[in-house]
């Protein structure tokens, strides 16, 4: 069982959550509907979740074969359903950027095996009727 514990901390809506391993995440609104800009929304913080999840899978996956990983980064961008209460994420693209000399072939593969496989964030997203589509990058 995981246990995540928030304690508002600033305003109406600025909260600080935290893992029982004394990890911490600001979270707060935005102005316009009244919060102090203090911190992540938590859809965004979705999204965050989604990147990490996959990008702890790819690394792993590269380790195991052996692929020199020297640098990763992402861009994760997203579009939520217009007019709708809950709205949830109807659009998701990821674009994973690898920096080594990594095989083309092995990083498509293991970006393959997070997002359609492994990763749980993306299939809680999947099953909530989001489409997620990625791309992989290898920079120099």
């Amino acid at each position: 069982m995981v246990k995540i514990t928030l304690d508002r901390t600033q305003g109406d809506f600025g909260f600080e959550a935290r893992d029982a391993d004394g990890h911490s995440v600001l979270i707060d609104a935005s102005e316009s509907i009244g919060g102090a800009n203090s911190g992540i929304r938590p859809m965004q913080l979705l999204l965050m979740g989604l990147g990490g999840c996959s990008g702890i899978d790819i690394v792993s996956i590269l380790k195991k074969q052996r692929e020199p990983v020297e640098g990763f980064s992402m861009e994760v961008e997203g579009d939520r359903e217009p007019g709708k209460e809950p709205s949830l994420w109807k659009n998701v693209h990821i674009v994973f950027i690898l920096k080594g000399n990594i095989d083309v072939a092995k990083a498509t593969k293991a970006c393959a095996l997070s997002m359609e496989k492994y990763c749980s964030v993306a299939e809680t997203l999947r099953r909530a009727g989001t489409m997620i589509t990625w791309e992989s990058r290898i920079v120099a």
